[in-house]
């Protein structure tokens, strides 16, 4: 083969005038081909020492690179079907602000070459996928120590959000409940004055009674034990 290349590189050089249009086209073919193919390892390459420089970083404890993984790893399941909804929404609520949420969002590119929420929007049901939405909402733009813990409107509204989009989930064209969704956010209500607030604002985002709707979608024995978590909490 290498004797064959020679001698039509020799042909060529004594006859430059017998090219023909078509031995043109493929060494311009040729020459792409080298071009695009040693493009695409740099590329590759590029990408792998972004992921194992990221990988490296997951070690570090609430490191954007560690949500990102733990992220995905809920994603995975363990190999299960479907998605862990409660590791994502754990990892999800332990994002502090908005700017560390987008930090997250680059690190899980860089890990994995994929879109964080064009992954969430695969793994989740619409409602379940809007309820990470209003966790992410309800989040400052940055970080403050002074502010952690304090509950505020956009607060109340995204608990108000959630609890409606809790109640609105379907599994196929059967109509249902997330009872874990609930539990989540009855959870996150710091008190009982809190909850109160949510139910004034869940009334003027809906025009219904947080109450009647919480007896409506949930069974007998499921709604007693869920309150009870809110009459456990202080009362302001």
């Amino acid at each position: 083969m290498d004797y064959a290349i020679s001698n039509g590189a020799e042909m060529y050089a004594e006859h430059p005038q017998e090219l023909t249009l078509k031995d043109k086209l493929q060494f311009s073919l040729l020459g792409i081909i080298v071009v695009g193919g040693a493009v695409i390892i740099g590329r590759n390459w590029v990408r792998n020492a972004r992921a194992n420089g990221e990988e490296r970083k997951t070690l570090e404890e609430g490191s954007a690179p560690t949500i990102a993984k733990q992220i995905k790893m809920a994603f995975e399941n363990d190999g299960w079907f479907g998605t862990d909804k409660d590791a994502l929404r754990l990892a999800i609520r332990d994002i502090p602000s908005k700017s560390d949420f987008r930090r997250v969002m680059v690190s899980y590119q860089r890990l994995y070459n994929s879109s964080l929420l064009g992954d969430m929007q695969k793994e989740l049901k619409s409602s379940e996928y809007n309820e990470m939405l209003y966790i992410i909402s309800a989040k400052p733009e940055t970080y403050s120590a002074d502010n952690a813990g304090q509950v505020n409107a956009a607060q109340l509204e995204a608990w108000a959000k959630r609890l409606n989009t809790a109640f609105n989930i379907s599994y196929g064209p059967f109509p249902g409940t997330d009872e874990p969704a609930i539990k989540a956010v009855f959870i996150e209500i710091p008190t009982q004055e809190a909850f109160s607030h949510v139910e004034t604002v869940y009334r003027s985002l809906f025009g219904s009674d947080l109450t009647a709707d919480l007896k409506s979608e949930l069974e007998l024995w499921e709604y007693d034990p869920m309150m009870q978590i809110i009459y456990s909490k202080p009362k302001n």
